[in-house]
């Protein structure tokens, strides 16, 4: 027979399947998946406070917004009871995503009347944070 409602099965997948790392997501950034990549690519596997230094001096546009989620996910870890008591200076970052988001799709005028379609891409930016064991 029936293990419950719908929406309390549902539910208890859900916790199930849930983050247990820290992270932190940053959704419809207004910079390409593709770009933001070449800046993810140089933190991976680093430690925080690297991590940090990288994006810091690095001249992209990307390293940014990248920089913000990745202070997000460290006070995350820090403040957020379910993830534990986590060392700040223990932690590095695990893996890092760029996914596509969605395309604003913008005309400009061009010559005879015609329109020259600009496309404004997004991304959905994670990063996950663990902790090295010593």
């Amino acid at each position: 027979m029936a293990k419950g409602h719908r929406s309390q099965i549902k539910k208890e997948r859900n916790a199930n399947n849930r983050e247990k790392r820290p992270h932190a997501v940053h959704k419809y950034a207004r910079i390409s998946d593709r770009k933001a990549r070449i800046v993810l690519e140089q933190i991976k596997g680093k430690d925080v406070a690297q991590a940090l230094g990288i994006l810091k001096y690095s001249p992209r546009y990307g390293s940014e917004l990248i920089e913000k989620v990745l202070k997000s996910a460290i006070a995350n870890a820090e403040h957020n009871p379910e993830h534990g008591d986590l060392d700040s200076t223990a932690l590095y970052v695990q893996e890092v995503i760029a996914n596509q988001g969605p395309t604003f799709k913008r005309m400009q005028p061009r010559a005879r009347g015609m329109g020259y379609p600009i496309k404004k891409r997004t991304s959905h930016i994670t990063v996950i944070l663990n902790e090295r064991k010593a």
